[in-house]
């Protein structure tokens, strides 16, 4: 079952205690060149987020175990690449990672690199629409055993009664373990970040830096 948790409600924690949780955060970026009033609707988003988890947590249970998508180490090690990539959830992933939970593996190197050379090529604006479609035959195969193995990862990382923090983009195709409860963290500001990326035509977007 997923629960969506704008405002978050109050179920009743024994109901989860026993079973395996995550906690679901939209990845949202921008760049440094990104317009002032985006930057500030990221950084309400980020705020809002901090403040659901710290809820979710009093109510369902602890964050123990932190899962990053595009990250292939564990520990330390990918913090410094979530900080590189994402300021607002490095933040939120070191804090928690301060206090107990353990930042792990979510991807599988060789896989990652394939699914985004595959990605950069559906984006070059092929001339053929044989080619192109040859090319999404192969993302799409890739990018199936790409989240197969995330689900696996998950199911064997987080153990009975813990909470798992995820973050991972908009659109994703992550079919998640049936002993796993899903609580998809949507703050209001993600709707008001998704208002001024379609008045403006997506612009704005982007990672804080690149990897």
């Amino acid at each position: 079952m997923a629960g969506q948790i704008g405002k978050v409600d109050r179920p009743p924690a024994h109901k989860f205690e026993k079973k395996k949780k995550i906690y679901l955060v939209p990845l949202v970026y921008h760049g440094d060149g990104a317009p002032d009033d985006y930057k500030k609707k990221c950084d309400d988003y980020w705020q809002q987020v901090a403040s659901h988890l710290d809820n979710l947590e009093a109510k369902i249970g602890k964050i123990t175990h932190v899962y990053h998508e595009s990250i292939t180490m564990r520990g330390e090690e990918g913090l410094k690449v979530i900080k590189n990539l994402n300021s607002g959830s490095y933040h939120i992933s070191k804090n928690r990672c301060d206090n107990g939970a353990v930042l792990e593996v979510l991807e599988q190197e060789d896989i990652l690199a394939e699914t985004m050379d595959w990605e950069r090529c559906l984006f070059m604006g092929l001339m053929s629409e044989k080619v192109a479609n040859k090319i999404y035959e192969f993302y799409a195969e890739v990018s199936k055993k790409r989240y197969e193995m995330m689900a696996e990862k998950l199911g064997e990382t987080l153990g009975e009664g813990e909470s798992g923090l995820l973050f991972i983009r908009e659109g994703h195709n992550l079919q998640f373990p049936d002993d796993v409860e899903v609580f998809s963290v949507f703050p209001p500001a993600l709707d008001d970040i998704h208002r001024w990326l379609r008045d403006r035509g997506g612009e704005g977007k982007g990672k804080d830096k690149k990897k």
